[in-house]
């Protein structure tokens, strides 16, 4: 492991890090991020969970593959002991269906060693589609806020 990779995840550097990921020109490419996950990283989100960095790179393969792009812009990061919160927007865009922004935050846990060993992303995956369709998105509201306040 290179000396930068040492560096502490300080809130700057985590901003700085996945800023890179993302861009508005094609796919993402988070190989400078896998060298910061510990070999046994968990992550779970609202749909998958897989362990191991093997597994987790192939997940984010398989993310990369679904879009014909994916942005994110990240709202506020930050990092107190061994916790870090990412707030972000990601947008989505397939090659049939309109461009679908989420909304969401990634906890992540970091080790005195400064390795990622847990991710866990939450957002609302299906309401912030549902929003993007037209007549449904009230019924699906009206069904959300009557059955779960």
């Amino acid at each position: 492991m290179d000396r930068e990779h040492n560096l502490p995840l300080t809130s700057e550097r985590i901003r700085t890090l996945w800023s890179m990921t993302y861009n508005t020109h094609g796919k993402p490419d988070w190989s400078h991020l896998y060298p910061h996950y510990h070999d046994d990283i968990r992550f779970q989100d609202a749909i998958q969970q897989v362990s191991g960095k093997p597994q987790f790179m192939a997940m984010c393969d398989r993310l990369a593959k679904r879009c014909t792009q994916l942005d994110m812009e990240l709202h506020t990061v930050l990092r107190e002991g061994s916790h870090a919160i990412l707030e972000w927007t990601m947008t989505m865009r397939f090659r049939r269906f309109p461009s679908s922004p989420i909304h969401g935050c990634s906890v992540l846990m970091i080790d005195d060693d400064e390795l990622i060993t847990s991710q866990r992303d939450y957002y609302d995956l299906w309401g912030d589609i549902q929003d993007k369709v037209p007549l449904w998105n009230r019924f699906y509201r009206l069904c959300m806020r009557k059955f779960f306040g």
